[in-house]
């Protein structure tokens, strides 16, 4: 596994950034589109979980960045909730409904992954800059 440096290396930040996309394509069109209110909530609770995985990174200690990962999975939680008000409003498909909870849930599970790698070395401060933050051990590490 290579050495994680920076937010975008980790796999939970990268399907965060690709549900971000995918909320903001779902919200453009039709009726969704003029719902200012839940559309202007969905994207920004989609935004949220990303943001909350970079910034949890470049937090100063293991404890906080786990606070930061606590929140971006709420914040899935919370696509995952507007997500039904879409479809039961009927603004997106069954189909976009199901692409789209499954890439939130993907990512949530993603990020409670890395928070149970995380919880043992909670009290640990972070790293200089120039040293990798996370480089797992062996190979039965999981993927993030």
């Amino acid at each position: 596994m290579a050495t994680i440096r920076r937010f975008e290396d980790l796999d939970a930040g990268q399907t965060a950034r690709r549900l971000v996309k995918q909320i903001y394509e779902l919200t453009s069109a039709g009726s969704f589109a003029r719902d200012f209110g839940l559309r202007d909530q969905i994207q920004r609770a989609s935004v949220s979980v990303m943001s909350n995985i970079a910034e949890g990174f470049e937090s100063r200690t293991q404890a906080l960045f786990i606070d930061y990962l606590g929140r971006a999975r709420a914040s899935a939680d919370e696509v995952r909730s507007q997500l039904y008000a879409a479809l039961d409003l009927g603004y997106i498909t069954e189909d976009q409904f199901e692409q789209a909870y499954e890439l939130v849930d993907k990512v949530s599970r993603q990020i409670q992954r890395f928070i149970q790698y995380l919880i043992p070395h909670s009290q640990a401060l972070r790293v200089h800059e120039d040293a990798p933050l996370f480089q797992p051990t062996s190979a039965n590490d999981p993927t993030f």
